[in-house]
């Protein structure tokens, strides 16, 4: 067991955990509620030491080009201002979370939270060189983040127990972790107060 010790150049983000990809949403992610104990866990423990919360949201508009009406492949969700596109309202953001609102331009889809937000410009200016990601889906908005905050130099660490996939095809959940590992993410997993890495998931896939 290999103890994460968190300092400054940490920060947590949280990506998508919004009522529309939660069991019962307009694009429900299939036992996405399930993050949300985990999730909240790493909320504390990355706010009592002082250091940033991020949480990035798909904010559309209706007529986004993701949406079959526009020939994109999902159903309407996460529409800017409704309930759906709200956080979970068991999620215990504090007050000093950074919102990060992404593809929130009719004609441009976004799946990674450093896709047109400037967050890596943000995260550099901010001192942050390594980011826990957790969050929905694993297949989709989480592998894409992940990806992209690894081209920004930015260290990775992935917690697998607080990521759901959406498995449009079995096993594409599994298949985006490998892929994640692959590029350079570090799996890490709670522990007690802590994180420690996931020797496990590392070697398993």
């Amino acid at each position: 067991m290999s103890a994460i010790v968190l300092g400054q150049g940490d920060a947590l983000l949280i990506v998508d955990l919004q009522v529309d990809f939660l069991p019962g949403g307009s694009l429900g992610v299939p036992h996405g509620d399930q993050v949300i104990a985990p999730v909240n866990r790493l909320i504390n423990l990355y706010h009592e030491r002082g250091l940033p919360v991020y949480a990035s949201r798909d904010w559309h508009p209706a007529s986004h080009c993701s949406f079959a009406a526009q020939g994109g492949p999902w159903p309407p969700h996460c529409v800017a201002g409704t309930d759906g596109a709200g956080f979970s309202p068991s999620l215990q953001l504090p007050a000093d979370a950074i919102v990060v609102s992404k593809a929130d331009t009719a004609e441009v889809d976004a799946y990674s939270a450093f896709n047109g937000t400037g967050l890596g410009d943000a995260m550099r200016a901010r001192g942050i060189r390594r980011l826990a990601v957790c969050g929905l889906a694993t297949d989709y908005c989480v592998l894409n983040t992940v990806l992209d905050g690894l081209k920004e130099d930015i260290e990775i660490l992935i917690v697998a127990e607080a990521a759901r996939a959406v498995d449009v095809a079995p096993g594409d959940g599994d298949r985006a972790m490998t892929r994640m590992l692959a590029e350079g993410a570090v799996p890490v997993r709670l522990a007690g107060a802590g994180l420690v890495a996931d020797l496990e998931l590392g070697a398993r896939l």
